[in-house]
């Protein structure tokens, strides 16, 4: 009988390999499956006086290929890599709002500006008039085209990321789950191999939207953990991630926070490490942040210049000129509170102003008092903090001024903050500024009329008729409207007593002359105080002069009164024209010229595209490299199992041939004892 005992047991044995190895073959594609092996026992051999004789072989258990190390790798670089790859996603979704070429915003900025080279060649001409206001009102429409695309990519960001946190609370609650039936099939004795492996998938694809950190129980379960130490699923209970806005509730950030046992905690998205919820939130509360602030700061330094520029100007009826596009008024949108709110100075206190285009930051901004007098401005974009002090009385802002170590700058950044006389902060108040955030929204033409384009400018000069030197007038400008020469009608001469210096009838006394210098009129020169400028150049003699004219307003003398204006013919004049023109190489965007300002912004969305790109390549190279590594382990290799298959397939046939002779055996013995 043991030779037949032998051969059962090993007919046993070497079926449940063969079905063991079937079991591998069949489950090559399923995702997550982790190759199975049968572990084989030698039975104890029984002891007789010849020796130990063998009584077979038995399966112990049915092994599950894998390694622990190895996984956690390969989801860890998984979630890196979706993360990257999301990211890398909308960035290139976000630099596709902003084309270059003809149909881009930079085009339509430079055909704006070089309109009005046609209208300061022909200032009458109401056709190139009109022109420059189509090109006015199609550089404005772009802008809120560009807006609009943005605020539609914000949008299907937002529904990704609650999509993505559904489908990470749906994975949540499946793992606790299968974490209750490993619980209860703990007191076994064998591993539920499948059912650790549909875990494990799980996992694997929880981590693919947000990384996680698992802790093996006692029990069997495991502990997934998010952002390092916020518990999603505790043995048989899971968590809820919801999605939430930021703690000062910016309509274009969003948060995630976890609720468990009814206390809900945001999550810091920089702590969540990767995943595709993480990566949009980054691409959201980082990059599509920036992208909207560098068209808002491009759109408002635009505009404003140009408004500015237009309002120095008169029209055909002598008027003086108003905004070219619409103004952007800073409101609730550009300043929020926190929650919980402040005890002291509120959004509705604070005021922002305009001080410098050229400085302008292409950022937010979170403001903060240490004291109830003293605080910082931060530039969200960089962390560079800028100390302030207060004054409750006046309601003035004194920024930090390196120059002299003190806080006695007016402005930051080119903005200006103030609030209203006797406003008091509380210590610890906090305050967010988003002054680009809506620059562009509602962004259009202020008017359609061709002769109310604002071209001449309000001051005029003319060379004296006896000159005798070189003395050339490069350009004239504007600086008020209308200026004093214009409400006065009392021209300014000056008058070159040497090439180096002149006189002026204006102001007692001698100044020096240098050729191409700003010739101000207020002397010493304040530009932003002056009410124009004059550019001369070559080398006068003594006794040459030139004089500024006023050209006056419309109200006083009719543009076409030349007698009046100093024979000067309005509807001729094109000085304000030619400023509007010259705006092109002002030096507004981080030195860039105005022209060059769209160039500068849609190379700064292409730097950050193109790190994330190569970030993401790296990244999904890596995780494909680990997974590879683990499917080394943990994957079924056909050629492998079909070898398998013949050799156990032979041993299950020999078993079988076994326990035929072992019967033939049997009934011999039976035959002869009869």
């Amino acid at each position: 009988m043991s030779i037949l005992n032998i051969g059962t047991r090993a007919l046993m044995a070497n079926q449940t390999v063969l079905q063991t190895t079937g079991n591998n073959i069949a489950n090559v594609n399923t995702p997550g499956y982790s190759r199975q092996s049968a572990v084989l026992r030698t039975i104890q051999g029984e002891y007789t006086g010849s020796g130990y004789i063998g009584k077979g072989v038995d399966v112990v258990t049915i092994q599950r290929n894998y390694s622990a190390f190895l996984t956690r790798q390969s989801a860890l670089a998984g979630a890196t890599s979706a993360g990257d790859t999301a990211r890398a996603a909308k960035l290139k979704q976000l630099e596709g709002i902003f084309p270059g070429g003809a149909s881009g915003l930079g085009a339509a900025v430079n055909d704006m500006l070089n309109a009005f080279s046609d209208v300061a060649s022909a200032p009458t001409d109401l056709t190139a008039r009109t022109v420059a206001l189509t090109r006015v009102s199609e550089t404005a429409s772009r802008m809120r085209s560009s807006s609009q695309s943005l605020d539609d990519l914000q949008q299907g960001v937002v529904q990704e990321i609650s999509q993505k946190v559904d489908s990470v609370n749906s994975l949540a609650t499946s793992i606790a789950g299968v974490n209750d039936r490993l619980a209860r099939a703990q007191g076994s004795g064998q591993s539920p191999n499948d059912l650790l492996d549909q875990r494990d998938q799980l996992v694997r694809e929880l981590n693919q939207y947000v990384q996680t950190t698992s802790i093996a129980a006692s029990d069997g379960t495991v502990g997934i953990f998010l952002g390092g130490s916020q518990a999603l699923v505790l043995g048989n209970t899971a968590s809820t991630l919801v999605v939430t806005v930021d703690d000062f509730n910016d309509p274009l950030k969003s948060k995630i926070a976890l609720t468990r046992s009814g206390q809900s905690v945001t999550l810091d998205e920089n702590s969540l490490g990767g995943g595709e919820v993480p990566g949009l939130l980054r691409f959201q509360n980082a990059d599509l942040a920036e992208g909207r602030n560098l068209l808002g700061r491009l759109t408002l330094a635009i505009s404003t210049s140009m408004n500015d520029q237009h309002k120095l100007g008169l029209d055909l009826s002598g008027n003086q000129g108003g905004n070219l596009f619409t103004p952007t008024v800073f409101g609730t949108g550009n300043i929020l509170n926190p929650t919980p709110a402040n005890t002291g100075i509120q959004s509705a206190d604070l005021s922002i102003g305009i001080s410098d285009l050229t400085k302008f930051a292409a950022s937010d901004y979170e403001l903060a008092f240490a004291t109830g007098t003293s605080g910082t401005v931060a530039r969200r974009s960089d962390s560079m903090v800028t100390p302030f002090t207060y004054d409750p009385a006046s309601g003035v802002f004194s920024f930090f001024n390196p120059a002299s170590s003190l806080n006695d700058l007016p402005a930051f950044d080119g903005l200006t903050l103030s609030a209203p006389a006797g406003t008091t902060p509380a210590i610890g108040d906090r305050l967010l500024l988003k002054p680009f955030s809506t620059s562009a929204s509602n962004i259009s033409a202020e008017f359609s009329t061709p002769r109310a384009l604002a071209v001449a400018s309000p001051v005029a000069g003319r060379m004296g008729s006896t000159n005798a030197g070189s003395l050339q007038l490069t350009s004239l400008r504007a600086r008020t409207n209308p200026p004093t020469v214009a409400t006065t009608a009392t021209p300014v001469v000056l008058t070159f007593t040497d090439p180096n210096n002149y006189t002026r009838s204006d102001i007692a006394g001698t100044f020096a002359y240098t050729s191409g210098a700003a010739i101000e009129a207020t002397q010493p020169a304040v530009p932003p105080l002056s009410e124009w400028s004059a550019v001369l150049q070559g080398s006068p003699k003594a006794g040459d002069t030139f004089t500024v004219f006023g050209i006056k307003d419309s109200s006083i003398n009719p543009a076409t009164n030349t007698a009046n204006n100093n024979y000067i013919d309005l509807t001729l004049n094109a000085g304000n024209a030619s400023a509007m023109m010259d705006l092109r190489d002002t030096a507004m965007f981080d030195g860039s010229a105005l022209t060059d300002g769209y160039a500068s912004m849609i190379s700064q969305i292409g730097i950050r595209t193109q790190s994330a790109n190569y970030s993401a390549e790296v990244s999904s190279s890596i995780a494909a490299n680990l997974e590879s590594d683990r499917t080394g382990v943990s994957g079924v290799n056909l050629d492998e199992e079909a070898s398998k298959l013949l050799q156990y397939q032979q041993a299950y046939q020999a078993s079988a041939k076994m326990i035929q002779i072992a019967q033939g055996i049997f009934d011999t013995l039976m035959q002869t004892m009869r």
